[in-house]
């Protein structure tokens, strides 16, 4: 089986790292084609941890000096997992939607933050950064396989299916200040903006609109900070995350 660095549209990505490519045996073995191990690896408990899961499981594990100075020839990885990519569609319930996010570090952040608050769906408008992008796989610390993820081309295609959600946009213009917002009742979905444009005005017609309140020394939060405040702010309440 050929090895190649990951693109846009492949059928694989890659776990680069052993805490990422644990996690995925955990959560989708289902998904993992094979393992690669570096001849430099030291055997240690966590590694051993790995071998034992795909021989549970048959996976087969493949010592393979080239698979890393194809995929991560920085030669700090020692562990590479390969899986399939898997199109999985947004379940009823709470909701992050991301519209147009570019970073593949800043989506993973947000998807670790968001398996921490126990947001499981999140959906995505495109145009956007690629969640299988194994730099947006590292960045998740491997929570990328918590999630159920769905691509819309626009925004009514994810309000026509989900139009009962009562829907937070967070906006720098936003007239309600975040403490100062209700929570919901019933399934909520909180919206969040490309890093450098944020959400176009006319999200304020059909969201509630809100704003993180800072001080004047910035112009804005960074993204995946904002949106840790605002799944935090709407589980508060919950106690216990799943």
């Amino acid at each position: 089986m050929k090895i190649t660095r990951y693109k846009k549209d492949a059928e694989t990505s890659y776990t680069l790292g052993a805490t990422l490519t644990f996690e995925l045996l955990k959560m989708r073995p289902e998904l993992v084609r094979r393992v690669f191990l570096s001849p430099d690896c030291v055997r240690t408990e966590s590694i051993e941890k790995i071998l034992r899961a795909c021989e549970d499981r048959q996976i087969p594990v493949w010592e393979n000096a080239k698979a890393f100075n194809i995929l991560s020839p920085k030669g700090n990885c020692f562990v590479i997992g390969e899986f399939e990519i898997f199109r999985e569609p947004i379940e009823a319930g709470d909701h992050i939607l991301l519209v147009s996010p570019s970073d593949a570090g800043n989506i993973g952040t947000i998807l670790r933050t968001a398996a921490g608050f126990g947001y499981r769906d999140i959906g995505i408008l495109r145009p956007a950064v690629d969640v299988f992008d194994p730099r947006a796989v590292r960045a998740s610390m491997g929570a990328l396989f918590h999630h159920r993820i769905e691509y819309f081309d626009r925004i009514e295609d994810y309000t026509d299916r989900f139009g009962s959600n009562t829907r937070y946009a967070f906006m720098l213009t936003g007239s309600t200040l975040l403490g100062q917002v209700d929570r919901p009742a019933g399934s909520h979905t909180l919206i969040f903006g490309n890093e450098a444009t944020g959400l176009p005005d006319a999200y304020a017609d059909f969201c509630t609109a809100v704003r993180i309140p800072h001080s004047t020394a910035i112009d804005s939060l960074n993204l995946p900070i904002a949106a840790g405040i605002g799944m935090y702010y709407f589980t508060a309440e919950k106690g216990e995350r799943g």
